[in-house]
């Protein structure tokens, strides 16, 4: 899409759009294919996720990926418990924090900081692990409708609302100005609320390994 869209979503033409004459407004579910696949070309961005959970552990995480298999993240829960991963030449770099290894059932002697990495093959890691796998899907299917314009840390934006059927729906904010980028999604039903944002789009990527000095490599092992 270009900055037509601003248009476009209005319903109405105004100065700028194309041969000035009105254009049939895009539909909610145009909108949101398009931003689905500007998201899935990037070759870079930023993923900050806030997740809210009634009664339980609240927790954030922060992605910084090439969508592929190159990025960098980090995971803290509520309790304090962390764990940072590096993901970079088919290898994962992973650091639990000393309340993370605890809580997992793994006590330490000491009270040193844990500041140790772990490197092991990225084709070991397992669903539920809780490390990252570089990608996300950008995709959504539901009822769309159309939201009010917004604003999202100052840029433009329209709200797009998504249901299933089931309790819970998700708001897409996505760009009305430039290209279609989501710039946040946010997920509400009666136990989450999860706000996930997008920034830093297709800028350069800055991933690199820890400092060897740091690292216990497992590679070998098993």
């Amino acid at each position: 899409m270009t900055a037509a869209l601003a248009c476009l979503v209005m319903g109405v033409a105004v100065t700028g759009c194309a041969d000035d004459s009105a254009a049939e407004p895009v539909s909610a579910d145009q909108m949101l294919d398009d931003a689905n696949a500007t998201m899935r070309a990037l070759t870079s961005v930023s993923i900050d996720a806030v997740t809210k959970v009634t009664g339980g552990d609240d927790r954030s995480s922060r992605l910084t990926t090439d969508l592929k298999g190159k990025c960098s993240f980090k995971s803290t829960s509520s309790t304090g418990a962390s764990i940072e991963q590096i993901r970079i030449g088919g290898m994962d770099y992973v650091r639990p924090n000393r309340t993370y290894l605890e809580e997992s059932g793994r006590h330490m002697v000491g009270a040193d900081k844990q500041d140790r990495w772990v490197k092991t093959p990225a084709g070991k890691s397992q669903p539920g692990d809780g490390l990252s796998q570089c990608t996300h899907k950008f995709a959504s299917f539901g009822r769309v409708e159309k939201g009010q314009l917004t604003r999202v840390n100052g840029a433009p934006a329209i709200r797009l609302k998504v249901t299933d059927g089931k309790e819970g729906s998700f708001t897409f904010y996505v760009a009305t100005k430039g290209k279609p980028y989501i710039f946040k999604v946010v997920y509400k039903d009666d136990e989450f609320d999860t706000t996930t944002s997008f920034s830093a789009f297709d800028e350069p990527l800055d991933v690199q390994p820890p400092d060897e000095a740091k690292v216990l490599d497992m590679s070998g092992i098993g």
